[in-house]
């Protein structure tokens, strides 16, 4: 890691550790800090391959969920975590000495990594849109099924609930299949985690529809 590297993630750290909404739910602000090494990891990987500044995308990914750290009243402030997390980190990102450009770019790219939008002017750069496609190729991978599974409490569901739940999830990654993404390397990264997911509930729909005697019920 590079020093500002190093310094953003001990600035994330700090903010977490001094929150007063993850007192007392250590194993929700574990989840966050490990989703967020995730994205960072995967901004990294992406900006290597692009030819993009890797330092200055990795921070963008440190910073993109540093709101968390205060909670969200309701589902209005959790959509506008990114533009909250964007003041947060403005300041912070000032004060290791980038350009002003750059820190405007970074800050853009975690205002609009939820819904798109952002409250100050920016463009939408492959950079910026980076720090979404970071976000979400996360949102896809080995973790987030056994964590979907369990959330929803799969476990405890009858047949009928599990197949409706993996029939849903199999017309959602249709919908998601053809997203767009800023780079080619994260689209080459989507379209193998959709199809690792089409496999897993592929598979599972054809063990579930097998769960009833005879099998073409």
């Amino acid at each position: 890691m590079t020093e500002k590297v190093e310094r953003t993630k001990a600035f994330l750290l700090q903010k977490f550790e001094e929150s007063g909404y993850y007192a007392g739910r250590e194993t929700e602000k574990a989840y966050r800090l490990e989703h967020t090494m995730r994205v960072a990891n995967l901004g990294k990987q992406i900006a290597e391959a692009e030819g993009m500044d890797a330092e200055a995308l990795t921070i963008a990914c440190l910073l993109h969920d540093v709101s968390y750290c205060e909670g969200f009243a309701d589902s209005d402030a959790w959509r506008g975590h990114g533009r909250r997390a964007a003041q947060i980190a403005r300041p912070f990102l000032t004060s290791l000495g980038l350009a002003p450009q750059k820190t405007a770019e970074i800050c853009y790219g975690i205002a609009i990594h939820v819904d798109d939008q952002a409250d100050f002017e920016g463009e939408k750069t492959p950079f910026a849109r980076s720090v979404g496609d970071a976000d979400n190729l996360d949102r896809f991978d080995a973790y987030r099924i056994y964590e979907t599974l369990e959330s929803k409490g799969y476990s405890t569901m009858p047949l009928y609930d599990k197949r409706k739940m993996v029939n849903s999830m199999l017309a959602r990654l249709d919908a998601l299949s053809g997203m767009e993404l800023a780079t080619g390397f994260a689209a080459v990264l989507w379209k193998e985690r959709m199809a690792f997911y089409r496999a897993f509930y592929e598979r599972l729909a054809g063990q579930l529809a097998a769960s009833v005697f005879p099998a073409c019920m």
